[in-house]
């Protein structure tokens, strides 16, 4: 049978549609014996609700939107894991879409997310995006925005995100606890806001805290810029007894480098690394880090979206604490 419709459902039973309707909700108003001949009839002919309908008719939907970067990243595929657990338990469904990064498809998506009347849009934005206007404008027509990890650097909104300073601060306390004098640190991209907070309350800790210890701060774009210039940089004779990483990506690069040049850990070098708490399991002995959980973080940002749809109108800035892990690699 080609798709059944409510008009069809109220013609195959003889009843109304608002009768068919109520019955399908369960409305005190529509008897027993005539909820359950409407349900049964709705299963045999797999009848499913037009949820584009509904959306128009309520002006708005029971989806949430999320828009990332790139899904090919661990931390967002355990932000995602979470947040759809989260949603699925409070009846909601998540719609993923990418940006790569490019302020212009961020705003396609954007798009997309209005004209399906979304309930609500997670975002992490692009390292290029400067024109906060559609977001603001999305918020004004109720349609709460969560900005996370990657957000907004001053405007006042909804954000959620890792500690970034306190976790770079940890960072470089444990190394100086740990007594390391010859320190390779590797930050990212330096327009992005993450580097820029990390490689501040890290490098401002050793000015305050490790006086005696040489640290060299460098930049990486991606795992092969790290790799290239590890390699450069690790050449004998080795002049570092510990590199730092300021993401899983990075430390990517910096293992690949390692490795091939067959130095052993922590024996020849150290390793100390940010990350989501996946990558460091790959090596042995397993990598020191400081967690900065997107497990952890997509709880609280959902419950802030609920807050939000519930009526909530200020706005927060909500921060994930780090935690040390311990592994081999010091």
């Amino acid at each position: 049978m080609a798709d059944v419709t409510l008009k069809k459902l109220s013609e195959l039973l003889n009843l109304s549609i608002s009768t068919v309707s109520r019955a399908l909700k369960d409305h005190a108003d529509v008897s027993e014996e005539t909820r359950n001949r409407v349900k049964q009839l709705a299963a045999m002919v797999d009848y499913e609700p037009n949820t584009y309908a509904i959306n128009l008719r309520t002006n708005h939907s029971r989806e949430f939107g999320v828009i990332i970067p790139s899904i090919a990243n661990d931390f967002y595929q355990s932000f995602i894991s979470s947040l759809e657990e989260e949603a699925r338990y409070n009846g909601y469904s998540l719609i993923i879409l990418q940006s790569g990064d490019d302020p212009a498809t961020e705003i396609e998506n954007l798009r997309r997310c209005k004209q399906n009347r979304l309930a609500g849009i997670f975002v992490s934005i692009t390292s290029r995006t400067n024109d906060l206007n559609p977001f603001m404008r999305l918020v004004e027509q109720d349609i709460p925005v969560i900005f996370f990890d990657i957000v907004p650097a001053f405007e006042a909104c909804n954000k959620v995100c890792v500690d970034d300073a306190a976790a770079a601060v940890m960072a470089a306390e444990t190394l100086i606890a740990q007594k390391k004098k010859n320190i390779l640190a590797i930050f990212g991209k330096n327009q992005l806001s993450i580097t820029r907070k990390r490689l501040q309350a890290f490098t401002e800790t050793f000015n305050k805290y490790g006086s005696d210890a040489q640290l060299n701060s460098l930049h990486a774009g991606s795992t092969a810029d790290t790799f290239t210039l590890l390699m450069d940089h690790l050449a004998s004779p080795l002049k570092y007894d510990v590199v730092f990483c300021m993401s899983d990506e990075i430390l990517i690069g910096v293992m690949k480098a390692i490795q091939t040049l067959g130095l052993r850990l922590p024996q020849d070098i150290g390793v100390l690394a940010i990350s989501e708490g996946i990558i460091p399991t790959y090596y042995y002995p397993r990598i020191t880090y400081i967690e900065t959980s997107g497990f952890k973080l997509a709880k609280m940002a959902f419950s802030r979206m609920l807050a939000c749809i519930a009526g909530s109108s200020y706005v927060q800035e909500l921060k994930s604490e780090p935690v040390l892990v311990a592994g081999g690699s010091l």
